[in-house]
């Protein structure tokens, strides 16, 4: 008899009776089940019903897939990573009628990313930040949680023929929805009506993240959330429900956030921040994270990336505006004390504030300190842009700016760091290590005579006792010769016994392992092996260069 035999008229048990086929599963869900309408009308020359078919196709919605995926709200932010990549994505793309993409998903899409990023500038949540040839990371976290996502670089963007689209727009349509949801428990959580009244001039300008963050700083509206992501699900039916009956209050919400936010007004943003009076319940992260660019004010020329500068200033305490139209202030503003330039010269400078390039910020959010802008000048070559997600101390390499951030950071620590905009910090370090280098000379010049006034003492005994100088170097040396050998065949017998050892010991316990054990133990080997070559290949690559270096100074 088969393995797998099944007498006739037994009901199928396990997965076998939960499978089914491609064409039952269409019947089932009644998949293009529109379209044969339409073709059978067609056919029938029944013109009417078709015109009517074709403009009220069947809708649907995925609140009920976001609910049976993710039961609660902690579990939505866990698979959020894959969401925001995507969604960013396609916020990016080129908003073009006649394109594979429609423009109505590419909108919403910018949309949705904005109210996120909003949401994160506004409650501090950003932790970590990274420019890579394939865009820029971001992390966050937020309740607990954190949440990586890859934004493109602001760069024109081309609808490749090697992607498939369609399977990339499925994706996207849950990943809309959940972003949806989970904006709209985020903005109920921190007390402010969601979706968000923009201001229009704002909003035509092409700053809809700025005109959101200062919609969040209002603290429009007074309501309560779940922790339950069915909760947010029925919370936002109800809005929905009630949108065609709150156009009124819309419009007087609008007029009222625009009495309190007159566009002319410079700061407007972050002094609304300082004078929120709710609870200070942030950890001690978010509050150095709060704090890190507080009392900074920043202009953005017209050459930087001004999205991700925007939207990094404001999560770090800074107070930012940029080149061109519903700026909060403009360039001539005494009181900015950084500008950010990507560009070999500048035209007129103003001496009461620093010029520096964009890695500045970046570099500053991910050490959590105001580094010094010497290196960061316009037309100079900055510093490596040393990535966040590395630990180099588990990679076995730490690279040489990456031990100077850790001596400033110490510095800060100790309180020696100045205040921002004074950049002392490198000559009081400097200061320090020259007096630690001036009393290590110091004791090894002290040690040095003690050495010497012993050899005098000696010679001069050896001289009252009669004893040659030509004697007393021959025994030396013939002393010293067979010390020498005695030393080198010792150092060599104890290095082959020490390395025979460890083989034996080697042996043995790979003898006693299984197979899959022993194969566990030299694929850790062979990742030890790589990593120790890698770190050998960087130290190399460290030294040409530093050769390379001095021999253009010279």
């Amino acid at each position: 008899m088969p393995k797998h035999y099944r007498p006739a008229g037994k009901k199928k048990e396990g997965n076998a009776a939960k499978y089914i086929t491609r064409t039952k599963a269409v019947n089932y869900l009644q998949i293009k089940v529109h379209r044969k309408k339409v073709k059978k009308a067609i056919a029938k020359k029944n013109r009417d019903l078709a015109d009517r078919l074709l403009n009220r196709p069947p809708t649907y919605k995925l609140d009920k897939l976001v609910l049976e995926r993710y039961p609660t709200f902690v579990d939505a932010l866990r698979d959020l990573d894959d969401c925001l990549t995507l969604v960013h994505l396609f916020a990016a793309l080129p908003a073009v009628d006649g394109e594979r993409v429609e423009v109505n998903r590419i909108h919403n899409c910018r949309r949705l990313s904005h109210e996120w990023q909003a949401y994160i500038s506004r409650t501090h949540s950003l932790r970590k930040t990274f420019i890579s040839v394939k865009g820029i990371y971001y992390q966050a976290e937020v309740q607990g949680q954190k949440i990586t996502w890859l934004t493109p670089h602001a760069l024109q963007q081309v609808l490749t023929d090697d992607v498939d689209f369609n399977v990339m727009l499925s994706f996207l349509e849950f990943y809309e929805t959940l972003l949806g949801f989970v904006n709209f428990k985020l903005y109920h959580s921190i007390n402010v009506n969601y979706p968000p009244i923009l201001d229009p001039r704002l909003e035509a300008l092409a700053a809809e993240l700025y005109a959101l963050c200062r919609y969040i700083s209002t603290g429009s509206g007074r309501v309560t959330g779940n922790s339950e992501s069915g909760g947010a699900i029925k919370e936002k039916e109800d809005e929905n429900k009630k949108e065609s009956s709150k156009a009124d209050e819309s419009e007087l919400r609008l007029a009222q956030l625009q009495h309190q936010l007159p566009a002319n007004e410079p700061g407007t943003l972050m002094h609304l921040v300082e004078e929120s009076t709710a609870v200070d319940t942030d950890d001690d992260e978010t509050k150095e994270c709060k704090s890190l660019f507080k009392n900074l004010k920043f202009y953005l020329s017209r050459e930087v990336p001004r999205e991700s500068l925007l939207f990094i200033i404001p999560a770090f305490g800074g107070t930012v505006s940029w080149e061109g139209e519903g700026a909060p202030f403009n360039e001539v503003d005494e009181d900015i004390t950084h500008q950010i330039v990507d560009r070999p010269t500048q035209s007129h400078v103003f001496l009461s504030r620093a010029y520096v390039q964009p890695q500045w910020v970046f570099d500053c959010v991910n050490a959590r300190i105001i580094l010094p802008t010497e290196g960061y000048l316009v037309g100079r070559v900055p510093p490596p842009h040393l990535s966040p997600f590395v630990d180099n101390d588990t990679e076995g390499y730490i690279p040489e700016y990456a031990e100077t951030i850790k001596r400033l950071q110490a510095a800060a620590r100790n309180e020696i760091l100045p205040l921002p905009g004074d950049e002392d910090l490198d000559n009081s370090l400097v200061a320090a290590m020259m007096d630690r280098t001036e009393s290590n000379e110091a004791a090894e010049k002290k040690m040095k005579l003690e050495m010497l006034e012993k050899q005098y003492h000696d010679e001069l005994k050896m001289e009252i006792d009669g004893i040659t100088f030509s004697n007393l170097s021959n025994k030396k040396a013939d002393k010293s010769l067979d010390t020498m050998d005695k030393d080198d065949s010792k150092s060599d017998h104890e290095d082959d016994e020490k390395k025979q050892a460890e083989k034996d010991s080697a042996d043995i316990s790979t003898a006693l392992m299984s197979r899959k054990q022993r194969g566990l133990y030299k694929a850790i080997e062979i990742g030890k092996e790589r990593k120790r070559d890698k770190v050998e290949l960087l130290k190399k690559r460290k030294k040409n260069s530093e050769s390379s270096a001095s021999a253009k100074r010279r």
